[in-house]
């Protein structure tokens, strides 16, 4: 081939390439349209499903034209802000496509009666993310005070726990003081005395003191005497507190015959609480409640001491 056919070749090519690349360039920069609704807006980008694509991105920017068509042929266009771009909205998007895919639009273009549409169903979307948030805030009250309710529930158990062990510990005691006193049948009983309390209370009325001084000085007399005291209680107010008063009226009286009556305290058996056991009286009734608070005092003898 000659230099000037060659050169010739050369030129043809080039030419060939240019328009090669001149037709791709075009049809890259080609305009397209597409009609879709919008799924999703945020800010100048907006995520439209058409029937090609189920989520084309599809730019905005300040030299996009949003227009409302209007008129029975729907002939003019109504200037509009991208505001009312909101999902929803069928609308019909021209512009071109970038090298990432995303369709830069031109224009965007909707009917009135379709933004009008759209617009409703943002409505009712606020108005069911407002109750959606309003049952949220709901459910986590009711969890709040659900969650109260369980701890208040767990606090009345180990209250329960607590009460149920106080009530095993003072039926042990009793119990205790029954086996301790029942061992007591080798002993005659000389002498009695029944000391009485008002509700609630542990101290020894006065009038009792003579009697108390009387039933010491007739124990002295008697050879190997022992004193027995015992406290109880009525059984209004808790099983716990009944416990306590009868133990505490049984040591008064036992001080008043140790300090006053002079009693040794080798003559003194240990005072027995009693509680609630032994009720003597209507517990349903005031005069029964007077009778259940009480110390029974017992000037003992062995019978073995007595020779019988």
């Amino acid at each position: 081939m000659t230099r000037f056919n060659s050169h010739r070749f050369a030129l043809a090519a080039a030419s060939t390439l240019g328009l090669i690349v001149f037709f791709v360039t075009s049809t890259a920069a080609q305009s397209t349209k597409v009609e879709g609704i919008i799924k999703a807006r945020n800010g100048d980008t907006m995520i439209l499903q058409t029937s090609e694509s189920p989520n084309l991105v599809v730019l905005l920017t300040d030299s996009t034209q949003v227009g409302q068509v209007q008129g029975i042929f729907k002939a003019r266009k109504k200037e509009m802000s991208m505001a009312a771009l909101v999902p929803g909205l069928q609308v019909k998007v021209e512009g071109t496509y970038d090298t990432q895919n995303q369709l830069v639009a031109k224009s965007v273009s909707f009917k009135g009666n379709d933004l009008e549409d759209a617009e409703k169903i943002q409505a009712g979307m606020h108005e069911t993310k407002a109750q959606a948030q309003q049952n949220q805030a709901e459910l986590e009250k009711q969890n709040a005070a659900l969650k109260a309710q369980n701890e208040a529930l767990q606090q009345q158990q180990a209250q329960l726990t607590e009460h149920q062990a106080k009530i095993a510990a003072n039926k042990a005691a009793v119990d205790a003081a029954i086996a301790r006193f029942g061992q007591l049948d080798d002993y005659y009983i000389f002498d009695q005395l029944t000391v009485y309390f008002d509700n609630g209370k542990i101290k020894v009325d006065p009038k009792y003191n003579p009697q108390l001084a009387a039933l010491a000085d007739k124990a002295k007399t008697i050879d190997g005497y022992m004193i027995e005291v015992k406290g109880y209680a009525s059984s209004v107010g808790s099983v716990s507190l009944n416990q306590r008063l009868s133990e505490d009226r049984a040591n008064a009286v036992t001080n008043i015959l140790v300090q006053q009556g002079h009693i040794p305290l080798t003559r003194m058996l240990a005072p027995g609480a009693m509680g609630e056991s032994h009720q003597v009286g209507n517990d349903k009734t005031a005069e029964g409640q007077a009778e259940n608070r009480r110390v029974v005092v017992r000037v003992l003898q062995n019978k073995g001491i007595a020779g019988i």
